[in-house]
């Protein structure tokens, strides 16, 4: 007579022995996924994306059910609600100054971060607004608190505007998240308002978006049209990954995001970063289990700032964008995309061998004795002036490219010991101008 059966077999007879769990899936047609498609940045079909998978596909699941049991940290607008003492409904803004809602969501909506661009900002809402020629969506102007004509160019156009209450909240983060938080868009897109968008741009972006549910956002092909200072002409010349076609890591200079990819972060871009916000947008979402791409065709005309070189540097000292390196290191410490913006913004190492160029100029002067001295010091100071020299064929180059690093070396203890303010918290700014979003063109 048979006994009772064992454990194990009790334990084997209720598991089923066909499922298989969404990471065993994904993780079968590893060396197929690996020849068909080019790697991205951040190791896709990696062991490290393998890890990251599960958070991956549960952020997703999160992101489609927009249900009332999200959490707070995955949705911001709920916590806001919450704070401010305000019942939440879902796609309502946070500002009860944001009034006449449209019942309808649009589709996209275009944000424009702009201060200070009354030459530039005509150019840039007339494109915003060309482009959104059969797409039903709206264009906010998020203004950082402009002393010259912008707001009263802007009012001439059918757009929702709205500025800053306080000039010390300005910074580059700050522009892009107030003018997420007025914004209804099922995607959405940010320019500058010193960038024209090209016409047929949100078209192609929309049909990569829906191809690819984990695609969370898509950019195009930057011109620079501004090239008469060595900042930007160096920036034209060089090749840069993250600006060609195909897996990026980050948007720079904009692109078309998807909301429900912004939602799930908890936030756009960080109110704290005087820079590279488009880079620590690009990793939390990578960071998230989400991607990145930019398309074979041109988004975005940028005319950048014609300043001379070294003003341009001065410029960037006194409002703050030399302290973005810190800023950034500050903000990523401790948080799971820490190891991708070390790994992909470049200003990190360049600090680390200004500092290190620093100190061996220091110890030639204590340690190295009598006249030596002088020709170890002076040695040491123009290698770094005769590299660059060497590498761009221009003493111009060389004099501008050093001097930057120095002032970004610097600038980055200034950024890593400012006091930050948490980034979900809700920027204070009124509406300006209101208009409705526009319908699609029949």
């Amino acid at each position: 007579m048979a006994g009772p059966p064992s454990e194990r077999a009790r334990r084997s007879d209720v598991q089923a022995p066909t499922a298989k769990s969404h990471l065993t899936s994904q993780r079968t047609p590893r060396r197929m996924h690996r020849a068909a498609v080019p790697r991205l940045p951040f190791g896709r079909g990696s062991t490290w994306h393998t890890r990251k998978l599960a958070l991956r596909l549960r952020s997703y699941s999160q992101a489609q059910r927009h249900c009332a049991t999200q959490t707070q940290v995955g949705n911001p607008h709920r916590m806001l609600c919450l704070e401010a003492g305000r019942p939440y409904q879902r796609d309502t803004f946070l500002d009860q100054q944001a009034h006449d809602i449209v019942p309808d969501q649009p589709t996209i909506s275009i944000v424009i971060k702009a201060l200070n661009e009354e030459q530039r900002i005509a150019a840039a809402i007339e494109s915003a607004l060309a482009a959104l020629a059969g797409h039903d969506g709206e264009v906010i102007l998020a203004d950082s608190a402009s002393t010259d004509r912008t707001l009263e160019i802007a009012r001439r156009y059918p757009i929702r505007i709205v500025t800053l209450q306080r000039i010390a909240d300005r910074s580059c983060g700050a522009g892009a998240q107030l003018g997420y938080q007025y914004c209804r868009g099922r995607f959405i897109c940010l320019i500058d308002g010193d960038m024209k968008l090209q016409p047929g741009f949100l078209g192609k972006a929309l049909e990569q978006l829906a191809r690819d549910p984990m695609l969370a956002g898509i950019g195009g092909l930057i011109r620079e049209r501004e090239t008469s200072n060595v900042e930007f002409e160096a920036r034209e010349r060089r090749i840069e990954p993250d600006r060609q076609p195909g897996a990026v890591s980050r948007l720079d200079c904009g692109g078309l995001y998807r909301r429900e990819a912004i939602e799930a972060i908890g936030y756009f871009t960080d109110r704290n970063l005087h820079g590279g916000e488009e880079l620590d947008l690009g990793c939390r979402l990578h960071a998230a289990g989400w991607t990145l791409a930019r398309i074979d065709s041109v988004a975005i005309d940028h005319h950048g700032h014609s300043d001379g070189d070294f003003r341009l540097l001065a410029r960037r000292f006194r409002n703050k964008t030399a302290f973005a390196t810190g800023e950034a290191f500050r903000a990523a410490f401790g948080q799971p995309q820490f190891r991708l913006i070390f790994r992909n913004n470049n200003a990190f190492l360049l600090c680390a061998i200004i500092h290190l160029w620093w100190l061996s100029m220091l110890a030639a002067l204590v340690a190295v004795p009598g006249w030596q001295k002088a020709v170890a010091f002076g040695v040491l100071l123009a290698l770094p002036f005769g590299a660059m020299a060497l590498k761009w064929r221009s003493w111009r180059y060389a004099l501008y490219a050093v001097s930057a690093w120095n002032i970004y070396a610097v600038g980055f203890w200034f950024g890593l010991l400012r006091p930050r303010i948490r980034p979900q918290a809700w920027i204070d700014g009124h509406v300006v101008a209101d208009a409705k979003p526009n319908s699609a063109a029949a």
